[in-house]
């Protein structure tokens, strides 16, 4: 139990005695062409772009974001009924393979100095390398590798000149686009809460939760293939309930009442979607560019915050209606990114009970069995 685990699961313990809520979640700000600021809280699993979300670089123009917190999220209610939201942490602790100027400028930009990598491969001249910076080097500038091997950045090795689950640890200060609020221990008002996970087949774009309950038990069926920072090997799907199995400090069944029981009269619970950057479409090909045109995602579910009628009733949530998230200059099939196949949604919601059943047994809150009920009878009736 390496990381943050300790720090996450103390604070989820306390958050439980208490009363508020402590989440592996990123917290970003998110300002339209209007003017017109919102914040968002979204949990991905680890290798899933949380850090990439965080400090994304808007696909539309006149939208900007700024990044409060790119991992970890302690939230409560004040006496107006908003969910105001700090992040703890002092910095950045990011995955660096794959982190590069397309992917992620603004965490690269906050690692050039004062900063600890670790397990990263290091030029001759004493530079970092990792897998995604190809492109910043000549293919013959000499390395060594996290395992001490020396070989060049266009030479092909046996394994990864970078470990896969490699870090930058950064102050969060330096990242350019760092909120200048970040610090307020008043926190930030959050209205969208975002899970999501990599999921290749079968889950939209985007999908919104009828209410607060349903989007507990999305939250509770996050599930997405396995990653470098987990410790299971091979492409796999593993369930990571909230983006928080590694962190989960206290009984599975009463995290998920503790959820549940942040619904009280007077207070603006935001509002819950599950979101795939990951589709492959039929030719297994990424079905969304995602990046910085997942900013075009982030509008349609605050569009939904604001009430506009643009979703429509699907037995798993509620969908964006055909045509509703701006696709203006990309080539997207909106069929490859919503279709919803009735087979593939019944093993999906049988092996989410079986998997609540086993891990959580009689502790599972009536509220979400209802819920996983009742979404297995609407895919039935498809």
């Amino acid at each position: 139990l390496g990381k943050k685990c300790f720090a996450l699961r103390i604070a989820g313990r306390i958050a439980y005695d208490e009363g508020w809520m402590a989440e592996h979640m990123l917290i970003m700000s998110v300002t339209n062409p209007k003017g017109e600021e919102k914040f968002v809280c979204a949990a991905f699993p680890s290798a899933c772009g949380k850090t990439n979300m965080a400090m994304l670089n808007p696909g539309l123009p006149g939208w900007k974001i700024q990044c409060v917190g790119d991992d970890i999220a302690w939230m409560r209610f004040n006496d107006k009924g908003e969910l105001r939201a700090i992040n703890p942490e002092a910095g950045f602790f990011g995955v660096a393979p794959g982190t590069n100027h397309k992917t992620n400028p603004n965490a690269l930009e906050s690692c050039m100095s004062n900063s600890v990598l670790t397990n990263v491969a290091e030029t001759e001249d004493g530079r970092f390398f990792w897998e995604g910076l190809e492109d910043e080097y000549k293919p013959d500038v000499k390395l060594t590798t996290w395992l001490g091997e020396k070989t060049t950045v266009g030479a092909t090795t046996k394994t990864p000149k970078a470990h896969p689950n490699s870090r930058f640890c950064c102050p969060a200060s330096q990242c350019p686009i760092v909120h200048p609020n970040w610090e307020d221990p008043a926190g930030v008002p959050i209205c969208v809460f975002m899970f999501g996970g990599r999921r290749p087949e079968g889950v939209p774009l985007i999908y919104e939760a009828r209410t607060w309950q349903h989007g507990v038990m999305i939250g509770a069926q996050v599930k997405s293939e396995a990653t470098a920072a987990a410790e299971f090997k091979g492409r796999q799907v593993m369930h990571d309930p909230m983006a928080m199995r590694p962190f989960m400090g206290y009984n599975f069944g009463k995290y998920l009442e503790h959820w549940l029981s942040m619904e009280k009269p007077g207070r603006h619970l935001p509002k819950i979607f599950h979101v795939n950057w990951f589709r492959l479409d039929k030719n297994g090909r990424f079905a969304w560019p995602g990046f910085g045109d997942n900013i075009r995602v982030v509008e349609w579910a605050l569009r939904r915050v604001a009430g506009e009628d643009i979703a429509e009733e699907s037995p798993i949530g509620l969908l964006p209606k055909k045509g509703s998230i701006d696709m203006s200059g990309l080539k997207c099939d909106w069929d490859a990114m919503f279709g919803l196949d009735k087979k593939y949604l019944l093993e999906d919601i049988e092996e989410t009970t079986k998997f609540l059943d086993d891990q959580v047994g009689s502790d599972l809150p009536k509220a979400i069995k209802e819920e996983l009920a009742d979404s297995l009878k609407r895919i039935q009736a498809m």
